[in-house]
């Protein structure tokens, strides 16, 4: 039953996800309500409640554009649900928009495959990489992405190789303009956020504990399952499916070694996360399996989110 209502995808589909991620960014946002006395940070959560809800309808453009995922609601819906795993991330400014940056450079690195504007591609994804590592800085991970895309399709053009460093000598021109117009002191900033540590001793209760488990257990479930069926999948996908297991782990790289760690940090796997759980779900197999499989997570989502408000 719980299948049926996200298996199309259609207006009202939509609206649901958008009324359930409105409600629980406001239960989440209320426990303080001393933003509701300033316009300018009442601006600043419909901003950032903005960002996170065409984050959402990215990933499910990157998957329907591509052919990853049939016409269906059910990406932007596991999207929501790994979103509650971690509800500090509905906070988390510079997160957000990193990985809303990261999420527009997937997107033109995925459809690569097409070889249409390939150039184009290449130095947008790379300026929306670097762009997004000004707000978190090991983002610029995802750099091995555009190399990786590159080898895949267009690697025969010598010019395709430099693109990536044309577009970071542009970031590095705008971010230079910015430190100076906004009196940043750059070095200062460069030296804060440089930095790597492979300490996990974060946790400050069971609930943050437990909510990693959960969201380590899931992930690896999906993960497998994608991995498992990976052979039967159409050969033409086998580019872009590489391509989102590769921003997978390298979501998990960047949570690895970044600094003042956090749960939030695991925002850069959700993407590809959602997108493997959709083809999971729409798999030829048992609707009670399906059934099963959505009712846990939406079970465990909710777990996590409220014992951690």
């Amino acid at each position: 039953m719980i299948t049926s209502v996200f298996k199309k995808s259609t207006p009202l589909n939509f609206s649901l996800v958008v009324i359930l991620m409105l409600v629980f960014f406001l239960l989440f946002q209320i426990q303080d309500a001393t933003w509701l006395n300033s316009i300018f940070s009442v601006l600043g959560k419909l901003g950032l409640f903005t960002v996170l809800l065409v984050s959402v309808f990215i990933v499910s453009f990157i998957s329907k554009k591509n052919g990853l995922s049939k016409d269906s609601t059910y990406l932007p819906f596991f999207y929501f649900l790994f979103l509650l795993f971690f509800p500090s991330l509905l906070d988390d400014t510079n997160l957000i928009i990193s990985n809303f940056f990261i999420l527009l450079a997937l997107r033109r690195l995925i459809s690569l495959q097409t070889l249409k504007a390939s150039k184009e591609k290449i130095f947008d994804a790379s300026l929306w990489i670097l762009l997004a590592s000004l707000f978190h800085f090991w983002s610029i991970l995802f750099m091995v992405l555009v190399f990786i895309s590159i080898l895949f399709h267009v690697y025969n053009d010598y010019r395709n190789w430099i693109l990536p460093f044309i577009a970071l000598f542009v970031a590095g021109t705008i971010f230079t303009l910015a430190s100076i117009l906004f009196k940043i002191d750059a070095l200062s900033y460069i030296n804060r956020s440089v930095k790597v540590d492979f300490e996990i001793n974060y946790f400050t209760n069971n609930y943050q504990n437990w909510s990693f488990s959960i969201y380590a257990t899931v992930a690896l479930f999906f993960l497998f399952t994608m991995l498992a069926t990976f052979s039967n999948k159409p050969l033409v996908l086998h580019a872009a499916l590489k391509k989102v297991i590769a921003s997978f782990f390298i979501g998990i790289l960047i949570y690895i070694i970044s600094p003042n760690k956090s749960n939030d940090l695991l925002v850069f796997t959700m993407a590809p996360l959602a997108i493997m759980a959709t083809s999971y779900i729409e798999m030829k197999q048992r609707k009670l399996n399906q059934e099963l499989v959505l009712a846990i997570l939406i079970i465990c989502s909710l777990f996590t989110f409220f014992s951690q408000l």
